[in-house]
């Protein structure tokens, strides 16, 4: 998480981006993220550039002529005046940094998805690839080992995915198998999904029920959850006959679990004791 100074830096550099890029076309604005997404892999694998991009005993302007002189002639504008504007900012350490450059080209990544038109496709690609590779061990855990080179484990997702999702989709998915904010492949996927139903201002809520639920059931649960919490609600549905009835829902870290299995596991218990 982003300290105070770090987050004003961010914020800045997010609004200097959306006015550099106001007229770009979805294409152009998908490049300008993908250069931000190389930069923050640079930064991952060079900790002695993070350190003197942080280092506070180095002026504001310094450290941003240093990143300068690394990128420029490599990237777009756009893409080198914003990271010069972030190495500017005040980072309480290096890896807070990294977070900022990494969030700034998913976010740039999913402004290009919404100038497509593309941002709904987007996020129900990313929860169905996470839904399939949490359905095959063997796959979640290749995809989620640090150990296996990133290059192989983005070559099988490209393989994977190929012709059957957007590009914007497939790039997120090896966002996350880089470790999107330090954390693992699955919780990383999961961060995507949600930050893609943010930029279409909803708030995901995460459903497993035993059978699939009708048209008319999702619009209703939907309608109630979004009075609820004061805002669009983005459902995502999972099929699990193993609660053999009723639904769970989880919003953020609120949890509604009326199942079957949860009333079978308390009855359970009760005789125990």
């Amino acid at each position: 998480m982003m300290a105070s100074a770090g987050r004003e830096a961010f914020a800045e550099a997010a609004e200097r981006l959306a006015a550099d890029t106001a007229k770009a076309t979805a294409a152009q604005l998908a490049t300008v993220a993908d250069e931000i997404l190389s930069v923050a892999r640079l930064l991952q694998g060079e900790p002695r550039l993070r350190r003197a991009l942080t280092d506070p005993s180095r002026s504001s302007a310094d450290r941003s002529e240093l990143l300068r002189s690394v990128l420029s002639g490599k990237l777009t504008k756009a893409a080198v005046d914003v990271l010069a504007l972030l190495a500017g900012g005040r980072w309480s350490r290096p890896s807070e940094l990294l977070d900022a450059v990494e969030r700034l080209g998913v976010d740039a990544l999913l402004q290009s998805a919404d100038r497509s038109g593309d941002l709904a496709e987007v996020e129900d690609e990313l929860f169905r690839f996470g839904q399939t590779a949490s359905a095959h061990p063997e796959l979640a855990v290749t995809l989620g080992d640090p150990g296996a080179p990133i290059e192989r484990r983005a070559k099988l997702v490209q393989d994977l995915l190929k012709g059957k999702v957007r590009l914007a989709t497939g790039r997120l998915v090896e966002v996350a198998l880089e470790g999107f904010g330090g954390r693992g492949f699955e919780a990383s996927l999961t961060r995507l999904v949600e930050l893609t139903a943010a930029k279409r201002d909803r708030q995901v809520a995460y459903v497993t029920v035993a059978r699939l639920l009708s048209d008319d059931d999702e619009q209703r649960l939907a309608a109630k959850l979004s009075a609820m919490y004061g805002r669009q609600v983005s459902l995502k549905v999972d099929v699990d006959p193993r609660i053999v009835g009723g639904v769970s829902v989880r919003v953020g870290s609120d949890l509604y679990d009326g199942t079957t299995l949860r009333r079978l596991n308390e009855a359970k218990q009760a005789f125990a004791r």
